[in-house]
């Protein structure tokens, strides 16, 4: 008598993936990491083998047989569903095991998949196995599918061949030929949780796929894996491998796709974030076609519950209160292409800096040591680094006089000198001006370490943007037509602002930009028709000067006179990198432009006086804006606001009294030596009075020199700067103005204590001593009053070797008699009471200069009579007789 037949012993799981018309993984439920599966062959059948890809492990590469792809697919249903199943390990088997499977919990109702493939012609009875008795009921259920010529069983066979393409030849025109679409794709296989195997259905194109926007830990094959990788992997493929999903390609990365899985349930990506099994990747955010900032919302969530790969995280994000991460603000200035200087609702000014983005950087060269070449002389940031200025104009049209709302997402610390820096979002007219400003290649966008947690907020947005940009190739990324602006600099230079002064007076209205503001009535400005940089000068009024840097430029301030920081203020918020409109009219000295300026149609000097920060100047007399001024001055003035806060009548009749012609000529001699006199005629004096103060500042000098003597070279000298100069002659150390400095090393100093002028090497320069700079210079100009140095070199020469004769470094008394720049003076010999340029005239060596002025009628009248007596006896200028006659009508003087 036979044994009773054995009861199979039945096992639930879950069908984790198909991997042919016969063979099945099945897992359990995952109980702390990911749970351990089985590989499950049907036994007593045989599907058709699915086609390989060739590899390093296979070199044959084999097609489908007919109808694998369908008995693989009639399993797949099966893919994440509960079944029961039996299974038998054969002795030579290493992993597989052999048992059938139900789709279902019951064995006796639920469908038996080996029957179930066998009847639709998707598998066959292995071979040998016919004649098992075991088998009996699968011998019949296959004769039935025979009968019938379904599946392998029919006639049109090789119509159920996949064509497969196992490879892309030109991956980046495969994603533009999608433009973005969604593509219906299976996942096959996951590496890791970031990176799948895909079949791009219709046309079975089988591609890896890296999820864009993030990364999970790695997968090793040999060695350990990094924490969390497994169970990464696992996360997706219970929730995607072998399921029907669609994919939007994005990009391509070492011939690996980047992209998007679609599925009904949500984006995994989206969903590993939040478990803590991934971290967002920069790079591959910037090229997804929207949701990027769920995955950094996602993100965040993992960290700030310290889930997995964030259990130890601590954000190195500074902590910023509600009140002043976000505030409204006027934009006063825009700072190169990355910063802001913005009005604060307490009035209060702040530098801001738009977050996360980098303005254009110079294109340096280094040299063969690995250095930066030094920039040329004369460089300007904003106008030579291309770009540079493309991206201020961008922000300031947009921007200046604007409100803006600011979010504050970082404070960058103080470092290497640099200061604390507030990292921000502005936002104006709902446009992110960074974004705006990155879309149009005008700035780059910071790269940062994963951990990094210090970015804009909207940084994806700026990736996003950045790769616009660069795909266009505009702006800074562009490889031609690389703009460049040759900018002309009068500031302190007369000879170059005389050549632009006849075109600019011309003009009459010309458009500009303030690019700078001194003080109230002084500023720098560009004119862009001729692309000249000026400085320019407010006319028809006083106004007060701000704080500035003290003389010599040893570090030190002057203090401000009163109202004239308020004057500053006013004229900045104003004008400060608006566009104007300006009117030339004269050019001073030094180069500096003298006109009226408009902003918003509104005159600058009225309003300053209007606001009592500037009082009229007797030069706007005989404009056409006298009575404006002259109104603005008489309204201010009563409402005693700014200037006039103290002001009385009684000292408007003082000021009248003192601004009063004086009917006489005043005679007050101040005792001087002359220390220099010019090849011109003109000469310099010391205040004898003056002297022990002098005598006392060069002893300091030289005493600090003596004891430390300055290193030489240390000391790079520039145009105007006060420094000490290493005089030639006696080789001792002297206050002097720097006025020119030549590309052989030589500077051209000026002696600001006595008048005297040489060229020495900047070897012999050096920073003054402290508390020296801050002296007036005790040399002043002047010349003789009434007197006219011959034109011809020789006569000019010899007069000025007899002036010098009768004055150089003798004490003399002076008196000014008329003002101006230089004052013109009499000089007196207190010894004989002669006037020595009533004698040089006398001497036939000048020329007498009539001035109209009648307090000076009596001297004129004395150096006329001189004059004639040099002219009746033929002396010197005289000799061939009346030089004079030239200027009869026959020779054209009046014609």
């Amino acid at each position: 008598m036979s044994a009773p037949a054995q009861t199979p012993a039945y096992k639930i799981g879950i069908v984790k993936q198909v991997l042919s018309g016969d063979t099945i993984v099945i897992r359990k439920q995952p109980q702390g990491g990911p749970p351990p599966e089985k590989v499950i062959a049907l036994s007593g059948i045989t599907a058709p083998k699915l086609a390989r890809q060739r590899t390093a492990n296979n070199d044959t590469e084999t097609k489908d047989e007919p109808f694998a792809w369908e008995a693989r697919e009639f399993l797949r249903k099966l893919v994440g569903k509960e079944v029961i199943f039996t299974a038998e390990k054969p002795p030579n088997s290493a992993t597989r095991e052999y048992g059938t499977v139900w789709a279902g919990k019951d064995p006796v109702k639920d469908e038996n998949l080996t029957e179930a493939l066998l009847a639709e012609g998707l598998a066959k009875v292995r071979d040998g196995g016919r004649n098992i008795p075991q088998l009996k009921k699968l011998v019949e259920i296959e004769d039935v599918a025979k009968s019938q010529g379904k599946g392998i069983w029919g006639t049109d066979l090789q119509e159920h061949v996949r064509d497969i393409k196992w490879s892309v030849e030109n991956p980046k025109q495969f994603v533009n030929k999608f433009n973005g679409q969604p593509i219906k794709a299976i996942i096959e296989y996951v590496r890791d949780g970031s990176t799948v195997r895909l079949c791009l259905l219709p046309d079975f194109t089988q591609i890896t796929l890296m999820l864009s926007g993030i990364r999970c830990p790695a997968v090793r094959q040999e060695g350990a894996s990094e924490p969390y990788a497994e169970e990464a992997r696992f996360f997706l493929e219970s929730k995607l491998l072998q399921k029907d999903v669609e994919v939007i390609l994005e990009s391509v990365n070492n011939n690996n796709f980047v992209g998007t899985i679609l599925h009904p349930q949500g984006n995994i990506a989206e969903a590993l974030l939040r478990q803590g099994f991934a971290k967002c990747v920069d790079w591959s955010l910037a090229v997804m076609k929207s949701g990027a900032s769920n995955l950094r919302a996602a993100e965040r969530s993992a960290k700030d519950a310290k889930l997995r790969i964030w259990t130890h995280y601590t954000s190195n994000a500074p902590i910023i209160a509600a009140k002043d991460k976000e505030f409204t603000a006027t934009v006063m200035e825009v700072v190169n292409g990355d910063a802001l200087v913005v009005k604060m609702p307490n009035n209060a000014h702040k530098k801001i800096f738009l977050a996360s983005i980098r303005p254009p950087r110079e294109k340096n060269s280094p040299d063969e040591e690995g250095k930066n070449s030094p920039r040329p002389k004369g460089f300007k940031p904003l106008y030579d680094i291309p770009w540079m200025y493309e991206a201020r104009e961008f922000l300031r049209k947009k921007l200046v006089g604007k409100k803006v709302n600011v979010t504050v997402d970082y404070i960058q610390p103080a470092k290497d000198n640099f200061p604390e820096k507030s990292c921000c979002t502005v936002v104006s007219g709902g446009t992110n001006m960074a974004e705006a400003l990155v879309a149009k290649g005008f700035a780059t966008v910071v790269r940062y370490r994963n951990d990094n947690d210090q970015r804009s907020s909207h940084y994806d947005k700026l990736l996003e943007a950045e790769l616009k940009a660069q795909k266009a190739g505009i702006g800074v990324h562009a490889k031609k037509d690389i703009p460049t602006h040759r900018i002309q600099d009068t500031s302190g230079d007369s000879a170059k602002a005389k050549k632009f002064f006849p075109f600019l007076k011309r003009a009459q209205k010309t458009e500009a930009t303030v690019e700078f503001v001194a003080s109230g009535s002084r500023m720098r400005i560009y004119i862009p028709k001729e692309s000249v940089l000026v400085t320019f000068l407010l006319a028809g009024i006083n106004c007060p000067r701000g704080a500035r840097p003290a003389v010599g430029g040893g570090g030190g301030m002057q203090e401000a006179e009163p109202y004239g920081e308020e004057a500053l203020h006013f004229t900045k918020e104003k004008c400060l990198q608006r566009d104007v409109v300006v009117t030339i009219e004269e050019m001073d000295k030094a180069g500096n432009f003298i006109g009226w300026l408009w902003v918003e149609n509104e005159n600058l000097s009225v309003a300053l006086v209007e606001h009592g920060l500037a009082s009229m100047h007797h030069t706007a007399e005989t404009s056409e804006f006298a009575r404006a001024i002259k109104t603005a001055e008489e309204n201010a003035s009563k409402k005693r606001i700014g200037i006039w806060k103290d002001y009385v009548e009684v000292e408007k009749e003082t000021e009248k009294e003192r601004n009063a012609p004086i009917q006489d000529r005043t005679v007050k001699y101040e005792k001087v030596v002359i220390t220099e006199i010019t090849p011109e005629g003109n000469f310099y004096a010391q205040n004898v009075d003056l002297g022990s103060k002098l005598e006392s500042l060069m002893d300091k000098i030289h005493q600090e020199f003596k004891n430390n003597a300055p290193l030489p070279g240390s000391y790079i000298p520039r145009r105007g700067n006060i420094c000490a100069a290493r005089f030639t002659m006696d080789d001792q150390w002297y206050r002097a103005k720097v006025e020119k400095v030549t590309d052989d090393k030589m500077a051209h100093i000026f002696y600001i204590d006595y008048g005297n002028r040489e060229v020495v090497s900047i070897t012999r320069l050096a920073s003054l001593p402290a508390g020296t700079e801050s002296d007036p210079p005790y040399a002043s100009e002047y010349v003789l009053c009434c007197v006219k140095f011959p034109s011809d070199p020789d006569d000019r020469s010899e007069a000025v070797a007899a002036f010098s004769t009768d004055t150089l470094n003798r004490k003399l008394l002076l008196n000014v008699e008329t003002r101006g720049s230089p004052p013109g003076v009499t000089l007196v010999d207190p010894n004989t009471n002669a006037d020595v340029a009533k004698n040089l005239i006398k001497e036939g060596l000048v020329l007498m200069e009539g001035l109209r002025d009648h307090r000076l009628a009596a001297l004129v009248s004395e150096y006329r009579q001189a004059q004639d007596h040099a002219k009746s006896s033929r002396l010197n200028l005289w000799r061939h007789g009346d030089i004079t006659d030239d200027d009869a009508v026959e020779f054209g003087a009046r014609r």
